[in-house]
C-alpha cells in the first residue's frame, strides 16, 4: 500500500504466504524434493504458516508503518530522519545474498531462521528501556531518534540474513498450482489483522494517559510478545534441509551469481523490479508524515484510515489471487500499475476540510490498499515463476538486494526533496513521484512469464463473443 515503505524484506516478498484452507491437493514443486511431502504435512505447515504471519504482522504493524512514524513525528525527526528509518530496511536487503550462502549451508530452515528472527525481534526491547529513560528525563529528543534508527538498523541487518532461506523454505512447501490463491488468502488473513490492531494499537497511544511516546512503549511490548509467538507455531511447519534439496538437483558447472546474471528473463526483471522500487519509495513513506506533520492529524484518524486501506486490500487479494492465475502476474502488474502511478497526484488535492477527511482521503487509502494488493501479491509470485529451481535463493535474495537498495535511494531522495520547499515540497514530491513510476513500468513490457497472457490478448478475449470464437477456431486450425 502507499502508505509505508515498500521493502522487499521477507514479510514484504512473502507477505502472501500465510492463509491457506487446508483442503487442496498436494501438486509438484518443480520437482523439488519437498513435492514428496503428504498432503496432511502441507496443510499443517501452511496452516501454521498463516497463523505464524497473522501474529508476525501485529509485530510489523507496531515495529513500523504508521505507529513507528507517528513515535518519531512525536520525537520531532526530521524528514531525513524518517525516510531513513523507511530506507535502513530496504538497505539491509544488500546482504540478502550473504544470507542466501549461509541459509544453503544449513541443515535445517526451520532452526536457521529460528536463529535469526529471534533476536532481530527481541532487540526492540532496548527501545522500551529507551523510552522509560526518556520518561524519566534521563535522555534527549535527539538521542531518543538515534535509539531508534540504531535498533532499526540492526533487526533489519540481522533480518536480511534470513530473507533468502525464508522465502525457499515456504517456496518448497507452497504447491506451485495454488501459490495464487494461497498467497493472497494469507495476506487476506494479515490484513484482517491489520484492519483489527492497527486502529486499536493508535487509539491506546493517542489516548494513553502518560503520553503519546510511553503509549507507543505499551503497545510495542504487546507486538514483541506477538512477535516471539509467530516463530513459535513455525516449529509446526515441515523443515527443508536445503543440503538435500541441491543433491537432489542436476550438478552444475556455474556458480550460483553466474547463473542469475545469465539468465535475460530475470535480469529484465531486476531492471524493472529496481526502478519501480525507487520510484514508489520516492513518496510511499511520506504520506503518513504529510497526514501527521503537514495536515497535522491525530494519529488515531492516520490509524483508521490504514485500516481502510488494509479492508480494501483484504476483499481484494482474493479477486487478485483468481485472476492472476488465469491470465498471469505480469498482465496486472502492467495494468494495475498504471493506477498505483497515478495515485500519488490524487494526493494533492486533500486538505483538513470535511470533504478531504470524510471522503477523498478514506477513497484514497481504499484505492491503494486495493491497487497494491495485486502489486504486491503479483510481484512475489512471478519471481517464484521465473526463477528456476536450482540457486533459487540466490535468484531471491539478489532481487531483494538489488530492489532494497534501489528503494532505500529512493527513499533518501525524496527526505531531501521533502524539505526543498522552493520546490514544492511533499506535493512537489508526490507529483514527481508519478512520473517516475510510469517510467518504471516499461521495463516490464520485456519480461517473459511462461502461461501469462498479454494485454492485447485479455482485451480480444473479453471483446471477443463466443460466437466469434466459434467461428475463428476452423480457420485457425
Amino acid at each position: 500500500m502507499d502508505l509505508a515503505p515498500i521493502t522487499p524484506s521477507p514479510t514484504h516478498i512473502i507477505e502472501s504466504l500465510e492463509p491457506i484452507t487446508g483442503s487442496e491437493p498436494v501438486f509438484s514443486l518443480a520437482a523439488q524434493p519437498e513435492s514428496k511431502f503428504s498432503k496432511a504435512e502441507i496443510r499443517t505447515s501452511l496452516r501454521a504458516s498463516t497463523i505464524d504471519g497473522v501474529f508476525a504482522t501485529i509485530f510489523s504493524n507496531i515495529a513500523g508503518g504508521v505507529l513507528l512514524s507517528n513515535f518519531l513525528v512525536e520525537l520531532h525527526a526530521s524528514p531525513v530522519e524518517i525516510g531513513l528509518s523507511a530506507s535502513i530496511p530496504m538497505m539491509a536487503n544488500l546482504i540478502q545474498p550473504i544470507g542466501a550462502i549461509l541459509g544453503d549451508r544449513a541443515r535445517s530452515r526451520h532452526h536457521y531462521c529460528l536463529a535469526i528472527y529471534t533476536p532481530s525481534r527481541l532487540i526492540w526491547l532496548l527501545l522500551l528501556v529507551a523510552i522509560a529513560a526518556f520518561h524519566w528525563g534521563k535522555i534527549t529528543e535527539d538521542a531518543m531518534v538515534l535509539w531508534t534508527l540504531a535498533i532499526l538498523t540492526v533487526t533489519h541487518f540481522l533480518g536480511a540474513l534470513g530473507g533468502a532461506a525464508w522465502v525457499s523454505w515456504l517456496a518448497a512447501l507452497v504447491p506451485k498450482k495454488l501459490r495464487g490463491r494461497y498467497f493472497s488468502i494469507r495476506n487476506s488473513a494479515a490484513n484482517l489483522t491489520c484492519l483489527l490492531c492497527v486502529p486499536l494499537a493508535g487509539f491506546v497511544v493517542s489516548r494513553f494517559g502518560a503520553g503519546s511516546i510511553v503509549g507507543y512503549g505499551i503497545v510495542l511490548l504487546i507486538g514483541i510478545v506477538a512477535g516471539l509467538i509467530s516463530l513459535g507455531f513455525q516449529w509446526f511447519m515441515k523443515d527443508v534441509n536445503p543440503q538435500e534439496q541441491q543433491k537432489a538437483l542436476p550438478a552444475s558447472a556455474e556458480t550460483p551469481i553466474a547463473s542469475v546474471l545469465q539468465d535475460s528473463n530475470f535480469v529484465r526483471f531486476l531492471i524493472y523490479f529496481s526502478a519501480w522500487m525507487f520510484a514508489v519509495n520516492l513518496s510511499a513513506p511520506f504520506f503518513n508524515l504529510y497526514l501527521l506533520d503537514n495536515l497535522g492529524l491525530d494519529v488515531s484518524w492516520v490509524t483508521i484510515y490504514s485500516s481502510l486501506s488494509s479492508a480494501a486490500n483484504l476483499l481484494m487479494l482474493i479477486v487478485w489471487g483468481k485472476l492472476a492465475d488465469r491470465v498471469g502476474n505480469r498482465f496486472l502488474l502492467l495494468t494495475v500499475g498504471v493506477l498505483v502511478a497515478l495515485t500519488p497526484i490524487f494526493w494533492l488535492g486533500t486538505g483538513t476540510d470535511a470533504l478531504s477527511l470524510w471522503v477523498w482521503l478514506p477513497l484514497l487509502h481504499i484505492l491503494g490498499g486495493g491497487t497494491w494488493a495485486a502489486i504486491d501479491l503479483c510481484n512475489n509470485n512471478i519471481q517464484l515463476s521465473i526463477t528456476p529451481v536450482r540457486n533459487q535463493s540466490t535468484y531471491f535474495a539478489l532481487a531483494a538486494a538489488i530492489a532494497g537498495v534501489s528503494g532505500a535511494l529512493g527513499t533518501t531522495a525524496g527526505g531531501f526533496l521533502a524539505q526543498l520547499v522552493q520546490y514544492g515540497g511533499l506535493p512537489g514530491l508526490f507529483a514527481l513521484s508519478t512520473v517516475v513510476r510510469f517510467a518504471a513500468l516499461i521495463p516490464l513490457i520485456w519480461v517473459h512469464e511462461a502461461g501469462s497472457q498479454s494485454v492485447r490478448q485479455v482485451l480480444k478475449s473479453l471483446f471477443t463473443t463466443k460466437g466469434e470464437i466459434d467461428l475463428q477456431l476452423p480457420q485457425e486450425q
